[in-house]
């Protein structure tokens, strides 16, 4: 059986190259969905309406939720509201970006 748990695992895998952290410690990750037990939905957003890497980092993300022995798929929506800001990040990555 598949669980959120497995799923934010898979994600944290995910560096976003412009800061250098997982995108799940950024607070990137929105929320996640498992219907069927094998179908995973993920919703999240970019720092940035801008990134240049919006298409990598959306990629990267629905392979890494595909490598979890059981997922047959993996829809990822691209949210902008709430718009990301820092106070959403773990207190490790703020402690980094904002000393």
């Amino acid at each position: 059986m598949i669980t959120e748990e497995d799923v934010y695992n898979a994600i944290s895998t995910v560096i976003d190259p412009e800061v250098g952290f997982d995108i799940v410690s950024l607070g990137l990750i929105y929320g996640v969905k498992i219907e069927e037990e094998k179908n995973v939905y993920v919703t999240m957003t970019l720092s940035t309406k801008g990134c240049p890497l919006h298409e990598l980092i959306q990629q990267w993300t629905k392979d890494a939720v595909l490598k979890i022995e059981g997922v047959q798929n993996c829809d990822i929506e691209i949210v902008w509201e709430p718009a990301w800001n820092i106070s959403m990040a773990s207190e490790r990555v703020k402690t980094e970006l904002c000393g």
